[in-house]
């Protein structure tokens, strides 16, 4: 993304305009961090209580056995909302990183490299799945490898 910045005293307020051919991950990033702040909070299940949760405290969020479920540093909650629904609730610091699988950015703690030029990667809580083919380039440019 081109970023152009300018700078005058003939504008009396700050304003942001984005063009752009169609819409995608890089542009919704930008609005959240523009428009919208910092992303909702989201609500997790766990026994018969519903948790309120900010997008820091989420390090993982994975389909198992047809529901998802929220892994924060030592609990896991189930969400209702599917996995599409929760990384655009979430905001620019979650990827997606295989079918089942999106993952917080700000908390991988390792990369290693698996077999036929997979990854895997580990979080601060010590959970951690692979990357499947389809993501990896998005992960890589986000790596910047």
């Amino acid at each position: 993304m081109q970023v152009k910045l300018e700078l005058s005293p003939k504008y009396s307020e700050t304003f942001a305009v984005i063009y752009a051919a169609q819409m995608d991950s890089e542009i919704e990033s930008a609005l959240i961090t523009l428009g919208q702040g910092k992303p909702k909070p989201i609500l997790g299940l766990k026994e018969d209580r519903q948790v309120v949760l900010t997008a820091d405290q989420v390090y993982m969020a994975r389909v198992e056995g047809g529901k998802v479920m929220i892994y924060s540093q030592d609990q896991v909650f189930q969400s209702r909302y599917r996995l599409y629904e929760l990384l655009e609730l979430l905001g620019p610091d979650f990827q997606q990183i295989s079918k089942q699988t999106l993952v917080n950015l700000d908390r991988i703690r390792e990369i290693e490299a698996g077999f036929s030029g997979s990854l895997f990667l580990k979080l601060d809580n010590g959970q951690g799945d692979y990357v499947s083919r389809k993501f990896l380039p998005e992960l890589k440019k986000y790596f910047g490898i």
